[in-house]
């Protein structure tokens, strides 16, 4: 049980810390337009040039964001399927079109875009190509359209990193109440066994003192005197080993409350990071 609380808590560490290095390098990366490239990919046997970043989120959650991205940027209908007569009805995994969308940012006439999401759970490509009148927006032949949708990539990754590290954010804050109900759990725990332990330490002694004076007093005493003491150190012996049952019960007891009290300190540090993070975001 304890290793899998400790191994538990550990992932969302590293998540936690992971999240907050990638959030800590994000303003800069921001101002730069952060990873959007050029890039030609072939979609149902036709090559578009489109714009590509990477993202170190989960595919299922991107595609996820992506595919209510599409459609509130465009307000249209977002197809898993590809809507070009001569293909096969459904298109790959990770493919998603919209047909005569409208973003007036980019521009004024419909918006056709092909897109695709592809990775894994700790690193996904987002790749779309928009094409209006007739023509794939590109770098070199449309540059302030081409800007235009680079910022709305990046804006989506934005939004994507700020979501994300909110949802570790709360999750953080559900781990540090868990910990603090442990700590006080192991404490009463420790209290009980402590109180265990003074009582039979208290009966030990007298047990001793007993035996003792038992020896100095009945020396006379042959037969019965022998079953006596051997009556009293049978049960010195078991309460021998009865307190060093609870004192190894006691030790572990103390060790879980030392780690659920540092797990406090640590998530606490964390999170008081991370909302730092996104109040300079705000």
């Amino acid at each position: 049980m304890k290793d899998s609380y400790m191994r538990k808590t550990s992932t969302l560490l590293m998540s936690v810390i992971v999240l907050l290095v990638l959030w800590g390098k994000a303003p800069s990366a921001w101002a730069q337009g952060p990873g959007i490239q050029e890039a030609e990919v072939v979609v149902n046997g036709i090559s578009h040039k489109g714009q590509r970043i990477t993202l170190q989120v989960d595919r299922a959650v991107v595609e996820r964001a992506w595919k209510t991205y599409l459609k509130n940027q465009a307000k249209k209908p977002v197809n898993g399927f590809s809507f070009w007569p001569f293909t096969k009805a459904n298109s790959p995994k990770g493919i998603y079109t919209v047909k005569q969308g409208k973003i007036e940012t980019i521009s004024s006439s419909p918006i056709t875009i092909v897109s695709k999401v592809e990775g894994g759970p700790d690193s996904t490509l987002v790749w779309w190509s928009l094409q209006t009148g007739g023509q794939n927006l590109s770098q070199q032949n449309t540059p302030k359209e081409w800007n235009r949708s680079a910022g709305l990539l990046q804006q989506f990754a934005y939004n994507l990193y700020r979501e994300n590290m909110q949802s570790e954010v709360e999750y953080a804050e559900d781990v540090v109440v868990y910990s603090k109900e442990e700590a006080k759990r192991m404490a009463l725990v420790s209290g009980k066994l402590q109180a265990k332990i003074t009582k039979r330490e208290k009966e030990k002694n007298a047990l001793e003192a007993a035996w003792s004076a038992k020896t100095n007093e009945l020396t006379d005493l042959n037969q019965k005197l022998q079953k006596s003491l051997a009556r009293q150190e049978l049960v010195l012996a078991a309460k021998e080993r009865e307190l060093n049952e609870m004192n190894k019960r006691l030790q572990k007891s103390l060790i879980r409350q030392e780690i659920a009290q540092q797990e406090v300190g640590i998530m606490l540090q964390a999170m008081e990071m991370a909302k730092e993070k996104i109040s300079r975001m705000n």
